[in-house]
């Protein structure tokens, strides 16, 4: 395993998806988020975002690089790996109206669809960082 370039992965990977989800957060998805009483508390720090979204990306990184030779060369086989991933995590989604009282349940959909997206585009970064062993 090469671990500089897994790192460069979960770095890159993880500021990609920092600035990802602070566009679909922070600015789309925020009317719904407005006035909403699940959602009343203090803001988070960005940099905390960040240090959260670099560990994910990281995380990301070396399953992908372990798994390096079951996808495709390039950015095809890193978005499958991310389809995968943002599978898994779409589905993860659905806890939420079920643990936290009031959560609108089609807010579960939205997340879901933004974190399936985010983890293709992690996935084609992260194919474009981390070519296929010969």
């Amino acid at each position: 395993m090469n671990w500089n370039k897994s790192l460069l992965i979960g770095a890159v990977g993880g500021v990609v998806l920092w600035l990802y989800n602070f566009v679909m957060h922070g600015m789309i998805m925020r009317n719904a988020y407005v006035g909403n009483m699940v959602f009343r508390q203090e803001e988070g720090s960005p940099l905390s975002f960040l240090l959260v979204e670099v560990c994910i990306g990281l995380a990301g990184a070396f399953l992908f690089v372990k798994t390096r030779n079951a996808w495709a060369d390039g950015p095809k086989g890193g978005i499958t790996f991310g389809f995968f991933m943002g599978l898994v995590a779409f589905f993860a989604m659905f806890i939420y109206p079920l643990v936290i009282n009031g959560f609108p349940y089609y807010l579960t959909w939205c997340w879901g669809g933004i974190v399936m997206i985010g983890w293709l585009i992690y996935g084609a970064v992260a194919g474009l960082i981390y070519k296929k062993a010969a």
